[in-house]
This record gives structure tokens, C-alpha cells and sequence, in this order.
């Protein structure tokens, strides 16, 4: 498997991908910072986190298969000290191969005597020991980039108001090594003002029937409406490029919530957009037609990337 990913920022080149981070492994309870002590109040925590998703099939849990969730779930047992699973929820479900560098979970821990907290949280709870620990057993496939006790009433899925995905496409003759791991390598050039064309009449309320996968049980007409407030392609500067022959693409999209494989179809309809066997107009068709054609395969998920949850 291609190593862990990058991240591309506008203006800069992405990040040189390392080794591939591994997937943390099925072990025992080890040594652990916290103390065995008996659980005191349970406590909502909030998770910031960032993974490489190409060893892991997706976010959710998952019976004899990696997962994000699992794999945080069982390290959290251990932190905890905990005989029954711990549920995780998360901002946004990731498929399989998918990364993120902004997901945001949240759990419900016992309070452990670890000690002063932060100010206004309960005294025995220290964040900082909570991600050290966790790092100690999931980095660097996983990383908890921050810890907190959650204010009353958050949830991460429901608290949430926006998703922000970011997609990434390698245009060039050829593949470059080091964006494999996190972008979709097109060989033919692509006609980005067709793209962005096409791209604009996603903004606003529309029935995404046509680019989502439809969950078992749901009926076939049943309208999936979906809000994107945002959606533009841009020519993200990299080493790559200027080495001559090949640009790299990025999709920005955020929307309230999307639904399965809706951005990674929505790249997929573009890019044909971009290969000249569609348009603008043959995109606001699709919309309005409600149906999922089989013409445009989904995008590879290894482009695609969680990069931002906003609340209220």
C-alpha cells in the first residue's frame, strides 16, 4: 500500500509523504500512563483526529476488518480501563482509504483521579495525558491532535453544521510517486474551466439521488437533498509541477452533511466534465434527473480527504 498522506494548502506544495503509517496493532492491554483506579462520573469527551485511512476499511466498526473507530476504540478501552466496548461517534463516517486531518469524535470516558485539569473541567481529567497515551498506542496511522471535555450537550454528528472535503487529481502524462498515496492520477489533460463550470451548479439545495450510494432499505425515489455551500477547483503549486508536464488539481466542497460516496461521484462526473464528455449542463441534468448512472464510476478514495468539521 502508497505511503501515508499529504496534505496540499493553497500556495504551498503538499507535504512529502513518509513511509505508510501502520495500522496500529491487535494487542493486549499494556502499559498505560493513567492509573488503575476505580471510575468515577462518566464524562463526554471531544477526540480531534487525523488518519491515514489506507490501511483501514473506513471509520465506522466493523467485525474482523481495521477500522478508524475500532482501533480507537479498543486503545481508549485501555486508557480507560474498561471491560465493555466504548462507543465512538464521529463527525462524518469516512469509506474505506479515505483520510482525514480534521475528523472530530466524541466518547464518553469514567473520570479517573489523573489529577488538576483545565480550567472549568472536572478536577480529576487531564487532557494532555489522555492524548499522550492514545498517541503512544495508534500513532502514526492515527493521531489525536487534541483532547477536551466536551460543553453540555455536544455531539460530534449532530452538533456539527458543515463538512469541508478536499479531492485531489494529479493531471499529467505520467504518475509522480510521492502523490500517489493521496491523489487520483488522470493522464489526459483536463479542461478545468469546463470543470468549474460544471462545479458552480452544485451550489445550494439540490436531490443528490444521482451521486450518492444508496443505503440498503431506502427506497429508490426517495429524495436525498443536500446543501452545498461551497465547491471550487483550484491549481495547487507543487515540486511535482514544476518539475514540468503535469498539474495538481484541487476540489474544495462543504455542505451540511453528505451522503455515501457523494463527493467521491461528484469528482468522478466532474473529471468526464474535464475529458470532454460532459458540461455544465449535462451535470445540472444528472441533478435533476435523480437517478445514479452507471457511466461515471466514483473516484478513488485515496483523493479524497476530511479536512474540516465547523459548529456552532
Amino acid at each position: 500500500m502508497p505511503p501515508r498522506p499529504a496534505t496540499a494548502r493553497r500556495g504551498t506544495g503538499p507535504a512529502v509523504p513518509q513511509a505508510r503509517a501502520q495500522v496500529p496493532a491487535e494487542v493486549g492491554p499494556g502499559p498505560v500512563d493513567l492509573a488503575e483506579v476505580e471510575p468515577g462520573p462518566v464524562v463526554r469527551w471531544r477526540l480531534d483526529l487525523a488518519y491515514d485511512g489506507s490501511g483501514f476499511r473506513g471509520f465506522a466498526v466493523q467485525d474482523g476488518v481495521p477500522t478508524v473507530a475500532g482501533a480507537l476504540a479498543r486503545a481508549l478501552q485501555r486508557v480507560a480501563r474498561t471491560e465493555g466496548p466504548i462507543p465512538v461517534t464521529c463527525a462524518g463516517r469516512t469509506d474505506a482509504g479515505v483520510h482525514a486531518r480534521a475528523q472530530v469524535v466524541h466518547v464518553d470516558l469514567p473520570a479517573p483521579a489523573l489529577g488538576a485539569g483545565p480550567p472549568g473541567a472536572p478536577p480529576d481529567l487531564d487532557p494532555e495525558r489522555l492524548v499522550r497515551s492514545l498517541n503512544r498506542q495508534l500513532a502514526p496511522a492515527i493521531v489525536v491532535r487534541s483532547a477536551s471535555v466536551a460543553p453540555a450537550g455536544f455531539d460530534a454528528r449532530r452538533s456539527a453544521v458543515s463538512r469541508a472535503y478536499r479531492y485531489l487529481v494529479w493531471n499529467a502524462p505520467v504518475p509522480d510517486p510521492l502523490l500517489a498515496p493521496v491523489a487520483w492520477h488522470v493522464e489526459p489533460a483536463l479542461d478545468l474551466r469546463a470543470m468549474a463550470a460544471a462545479t458552480d451548479v452544485l451550489i445550494g439545495e439540490h436531490d443528490f439521488r444521482a451521486f450518492c450510494r444508496r443505503a440498503p432499505g431506502t427506497g429508490r425515489h426517495e429524495p436525498i437533498p443536500r446543501v452545498v455551500t461551497r465547491a471550487e477547483w483550484s491549481v495547487v503549486p507543487s515540486a511535482a509541477a514544476d518539475a514540468g508536464g503535469g498539474r495538481l488539481l484541487r476540489l474544495d466542497i462543504e455542505a451540511g452533511s453528505f451522503c455515501h460516496q457523494m463527493v467521491r461521484s461528484l469528482v468522478g462526473c466532474l473529471v468526464d466534465v474535464g475529458r470532454g464528455r460532459g458540461n455544465a449542463a449535462t451535470t445540472l441534468s444528472l441533478l435533476r434527473a435523480g437517478e445514479r448512472s452507471s457511466r461515471t464510476a466514483p473516484a478513488p478514495a485515496l483523493g479524497l480527504c476530511l479536512v474540516a468539521v465547523r459548529y456552532p
